[in-house]
């Protein structure tokens, strides 16, 4: 079966991206150079084709008490337009997605959930069958587009495309809250690091919109870009940093994971709640290469006086101008180094607090081994 196409394919295929196949869809990989795209969303604004996601709308009175039960995060805490981080949980605590909920309107309550592409089929399953006691309306969103404005000056880049009053409503946004103008929908949000807005419209004024932005200087961007600027950041990736055979707790992701309401029970609870109990086997970490060569997916990591990690998410950075990656190693393991096995050769590597690069909330980097044992990062925004 052919990929699927994005509203914007015709867009792609005009500035001669290389196309390829991702979770069923046709995107763009790079449009020539995937290291000046990544380098125009640290330093100015880029622009990427996000449009495979998958967007659910969820309403009715029993929504909020549904959404309490199905992610492991607690949408209690979200204020109207605020949007949370978190997890689906199948019962053993495994991850089945991680994804985004946006709660827009109190009364019927309105939620908007964007999954992930790749997942798209079994999370639907599975959110229709948890809900069958709870008597709501859950809509697949058809006929949008999904564009990501990523950079220092995204901002200011959108500001000469939307009207005055629609940009003064995005403006005064925090990050993680969503405004609408008519049928679009406005979030501050993103998968970069940086700055920046998540765009859903309608999929017919997609077009103009891309264009309009690439006439004001804002670099189109691929998957290549995407992957390492979200590696930088510290953001995981489904199936490759977590999946259903690990629990948020060993994958870094405990802090989306809420426990603070005894009485709210949620699917996979009690398996968090044995495992914290057991004591957590493994911790989530990232790694700098302190040596030539790039990390990789899966390369095994040495310990000493412990059982081996392994990397789930390795690469180039071109930002830091050294090898990273984000791995799951032992809990036991507390030295600040370790090695890495590459085809044999056991390479030497430092164990840092992610996330790597963190431009957008208070400028700061590891920019090397050495200053990462010093002055690690302190946490990812998501």
């Amino acid at each position: 079966m052919d990929p699927q196409r994005t509203p914007l394919y015709e867009e792609h295929c005009k500035a001669q991206a290389t196309l390829v196949d991702f979770a069923g869809w046709s995107l763009p990989i790079h449009y020539g150079s995937q290291l000046q795209e990544h380098h125009a969303v640290r330093n100015e604004a880029g622009v990427f084709d996000v449009s495979h996601m998958t967007v659910i709308d969820i309403k009715g009175d029993n929504v909020r008490s549904f959404l309490r039960y199905l992610l492991a995060n607690d949408v209690a805490k979200l204020p109207l337009k605020k949007a949370l981080y978190g997890c689906m949980l199948n019962e053993s605590g495994g991850i089945i997605d991680d994804l985004i909920v946006y709660y827009l309107r109190e009364s019927p309550a309105y939620y908007r959930m964007v999954v992930n592409a790749a997942t798209r089929e079994k999370d639907i399953v599975w959110i229709k069958k948890q809900a069958e006691p709870f008597n709501i309306d859950i809509e697949v969103c058809q006929d949008i587009a999904m564009i990501a404005l990523q950079g220092p000056l995204a901002l200011s880049k959108l500001a000469s495309v939307l009207s005055p009053a629609c940009m003064n409503a995005v403006s005064s946004l925090a990050r993680f809250e969503a405004c609408t103008e008519g049928h679009w929908f406005i979030a501050r949000t993103g998968y970069t690091g940086e700055d920046g807005v998540e765009i859903i419209l309608p999929e017919k004024e997609a077009p103009l919109l891309w264009q309009q932005l690439l006439n004001n200087g804002v670099k189109p961007c691929g998957l290549g870009a995407r992957d390492t600027l979200r590696l930088e950041a510290g953001m995981h990736l489904y199936g490759s940093d977590m999946d259903e055979n690990v629990t948020p707790l060993e994958s870094g992701l405990g802090w989306t994971v809420s426990f603070e309401d005894s009485d709210r029970n949620f699917i996979g609870k009690a398996a968090l709640l044995q495992q914290k109990a057991e004591g957590v086997k493994h911790r989530f970490v990232g790694l700098i290469l302190a040596a030539k060569g790039v990390l990789r997916n899966h390369q095994r990591i040495v310990c000493a006086n412990a059982d081996d990690g392994e990397i789930t998410s390795g690469s180039f950075s071109p930002t830091l101008q050294q090898a990273i990656a984000m791995a799951r190693i032992p809990a036991s393991v507390k030295e600040s180094h370790c090695q890495v096995d590459m085809r044999g050769r056991l390479l030497p590597a430092c164990i840092v607090k992610l996330p790597f690069v963190r431009k957008m909330k208070d400028n700061q980097s590891i920019s090397s081994c050495d200053e990462a044992q010093v002055q690690p990062s302190s946490g990812v925004y998501k």
